[in-house]
């Protein structure tokens, strides 16, 4: 997601990270890799679990990608890394 930003940006789409990784764990990460987005601590992995990103045996998460939009409908989910063409592409229909 970070090397399409650029278009998430443009599609008014604003990316944020999720994990169960602590907060200090989170600005270290984002440090060293240098993202321009933020990262969200997820220790209970209420917001994995809401949005169904746990692995099948429920104790981690599985990379997703959900983007909502501003009236809280969930646009696009799936699990993985699908890129901006994929995830982009149903964005703007109702």
């Amino acid at each position: 997601m970070r090397d399409e930003l650029t278009r998430y940006h443009a599609s008014e789409v604003r990316p944020f990270g999720v994990n169960p990784a602590s907060v200090a764990s989170h600005r270290r990460y984002a440090a060293r890799l240098g993202l321009p987005f933020p990262l969200l601590s997820d220790s209970g992995l209420t917001i994995s679990r809401a949005y169904g990103a746990l692995r099948p045996d429920g104790r981690g998460i599985a990379r997703s990608v959900v983007l909502v939009g501003r009236d809280g409908i969930v646009r696009f989910a799936a699990s993985g890394a699908p890129g901006a063409d994929i995830s982009l592409e149903n964005l703007n229909e109702p």
